[in-house]
């Protein structure tokens, strides 16, 4: 034992002699291109992607920086509306708009989606991570230090550069496919759910002798997950028990009046319409007791029946519509995703002092996700169109645009960068398997909900002069100008109206106006 662990000690040892320790150079933190991260004045992280890309088993940028950047957190988020599609990303705790994210040094745009509900990050805006390919990536750099005073005061929490990478001559392709099998899938019931194939191509050809254009191609399809218990409150109650009896007759019981009032005293002739047929389709209901069918045949009027049919018959309903508990869960869990993304870097050497460089990219990624479950016993269902209730969906088309490019070089003994950054970024909702109950059976089941969009251009001048004579001194100066516009479109009419505010359901509640699940966005 003790010949062996001398072995393996001189062999680590000869391989230290042998080998050097690579110093690698950042510009994160300090505007001195011949620091290295080992003298850095400020903790960064220097991760290569490159090789995480295949190895680690995520295949999302910020869920492979969970994986390796102990100070980067970012969860997905389900029933958040437009969260559930984009994924939040915090450094060192702190909200999403206080981490600041560069590609090749440049400012990345944010998200036109401002974050909401209980989600991370609530009341404010981050960048997009997983609108830009991981495969497109070389290395990043992550400054896990405040650097408000350098970079301005969004990047507070720290700062995370994104290299692209440069390769020539050679052809990446990567195919990667899986999901998640645990007893919480499928709503408990075990097995796989989420499942996810991605398929990435990278490749790299030379300009001239020292020119590059390096492009990358991203196609993924992902499944939702589903990780919700069977729901076990109350579906069904009387008055949804009538209903079922009398559709089957063809009478639409909500279709008999316009709102009611819990009137006591002198029936409308709406009132009146109801009242009477719901005595006349009550005794098909063969599961009412003698005495819940002579209670309803005395009701002397509309309080009377709501006492009545306010009983709890869920379990009776559920057999005789052949539905289980299961039917009525929402889906808790990521939600569904395809994408398709491409992204180029690329520089052309003008001369021996200067370059011309350009990189930018292109996302379009369509999600599904889904909110709280529209129970039939539900004032905000229209039991004429869904007679067991409906499960709205958020459909998202997130689409993504930017575009840099610059020179830089020596001129009058002075390194200088000029470039112009522009980005893009778009959410629009169309809400689905929805209904907005004012309209009664007259409703869309679908409907265009608004669009988000933030555009920002920003330009920059940098000098940075290293001085030879003061080992460690560095001089860095310039000047940035930025444009940003944001925009909020309105949906259409029938995503956000209230079409009738007197309208009520038979036990008086009103019923909410605009597309179930996020109402649109409203001209003003």
């Amino acid at each position: 034992s003790s010949v062996a662990s001398f072995s393996y000690a001189q062999e680590v040892k000869d391989s230290l002699k042998s080998s050097e320790i690579e110093e690698v150079n950042i510009t994160v933190g300090s505007r001195n291109k011949n620091r290295i991260v080992t003298d850095s004045p400020v903790p960064v992280d220097v991760i290569n992607i490159k090789e995480l890309a295949v190895a680690a088993p995520q295949t999302d940028l910020t869920q492979i920086l969970n994986y390796v950047a102990p100070s980067f957190t970012s969860n997905t988020t389900t029933v958040a509306d437009g969260t559930d599609h984009i994924d939040p990303a915090q450094l060192r705790g702190l909200g999403p708009d206080q981490t600041l994210v560069l590609i090749n040094g440049k400012r990345r745009h944010t998200s036109s989606l401002v974050n909401i509900n209980g989600s991370p990050g609530r009341g404010s805006v981050g960048t997009d991570l997983n609108a830009i390919p991981s495969f497109a990536i070389e290395g990043l750099d992550v400054l896990r230090d405040g650097a408000a005073a350098q970079y301005g005061s969004d990047a507070i929490a720290g700062v995370v550069n994104l290299r692209i990478k440069k390769a020539t001559g050679k052809l990446d392709l990567a195919l990667n496919a899986g999901g998640f099998s645990s007893q919480g899938a499928n709503d408990h019931r075990g097995g796989m759910d989420g499942f996810k194939t991605q398929l990435d191509a990278n490749y790299g050809f030379k300009i001239a002798k020292k020119g590059f254009v390096n492009i990358t191609g991203n196609f993924s399809w992902r499944d939702d997950t589903s990780r919700a218990t069977d729901f076990n409150g109350t579906l069904f109650n009387g008055y949804n028990a009538i209903e079922r009896v009398a559709a089957s007759n063809g009478v639409v019981l909500n279709n008999l009046y316009q709102g009611l009032s819990s009137v006591t005293h002198n029936l409308t002739s709406d009132e009146t319409s109801i009242f009477n047929a719901i005595k006349q389709y009550a005794s098909g209901v063969d599961y009412f007791t003698a005495t819940q069918l002579s209670q309803i045949n005395s009701a002397a009027n509309i309080k009377d029946l709501q006492n009545v049919l306010s009983t709890d018959v869920t379990s009776n309903e559920l057999a005789k519509r052949g539905l289980t508990r299961r039917d009525f869960n929402m889906r808790i869990g990521q939600s569904k995703l395809s994408s398709t993304q491409f992204f180029l870097n690329s520089e052309y050497p003008i001369n021996e002092n200067h370059k011309f460089y350009v990189f930018g990219g292109y996302s379009n990624r369509d999600g599904n996700s889904a909110g709280f479950y529209r129970r039939p016993n539900q004032a905000r269902t229209n039991t004429a169109q869904y007679a067991n209730g409906f499960l709205p969906e958020i459909g998202s088309t997130v689409i993504d645009y930017s575009v840099a490019g610059g020179l830089k070089g020596n001129i009058w003994g002075l390194e200088y960068d000029l470039s112009n950054t522009w980005g893009s970024n778009s959410f629009r909702y169309d809400i689905e398997n929805t209904s907005n109950v004012t309209l009664g059976d007259n409703s869309p089941t679908s409907f265009y909900a608004g669009k988000l969009k933030f555009l920002q251009n920003t330009t920059n001048l940098d000098f940075v002069k290293k001085i030879d004579w003061l080992e460690g001194f560095n001089v860095a100066f310039g000047t940035e100008m930025r444009l940003e516009r944001y925009l909020i479109k309105a949906g259409e009419e029938g995503s956000y109206a209230f079409y009738n505010n007197s309208k009520t359901d038979f036990f008086g509640s009103i019923r909410p106006g605009g597309a179930q699940v996020f109402p649109g966005y409203r001209p003003v």
